[in-house]
């Protein structure tokens, strides 16, 4: 399993959260800064699209793990709901092209 780790207490709105994932999933430099485009960026981690620094094989899944995820969610409860609900919703769409899920969001 690969992993990227996040640092839940850095992340104080949605600037600070685009940069930790940018630095932890290695996010091209034309990389949007919105849902949107980090959507995108792990929509293709069983491709060669380079949109991440993750490559993964066919049954193999990223792991992201948010630290300090308690402090994150006491100062932006509204962007740990949607990292959910965009995992869930990726994890669908993987499974609509016959695919396995690709994510997995720990909470630690």
């Amino acid at each position: 399993m690969a992993t990227a780790e996040l640092n839940g207490a850095a992340i104080k709105d949605f600037d600070s959260f685009h940069a930790e994932c940018k630095a932890a999933m290695g996010f091209p430099d034309g990389y949007g800064n919105t849902m949107d485009a980090w959507v995108d960026c792990l929509s293709y981690l069983r491709d060669d699209d380079s949109m991440s620094k993750f490559k993964l094989k066919p049954n193999e899944v990223l792991e992201i793990v948010i630290k300090d995820a308690p402090a994150m969610k006491a100062a932006v409860p509204d962007i740990l709901e949607e990292i959910t609900y965009c995992v869930a919703g990726l994890n669908e769409r993987y499974e609509d092209y016959g695919e396995k899920p690709a994510l997995k969001l720990t909470l630690r």
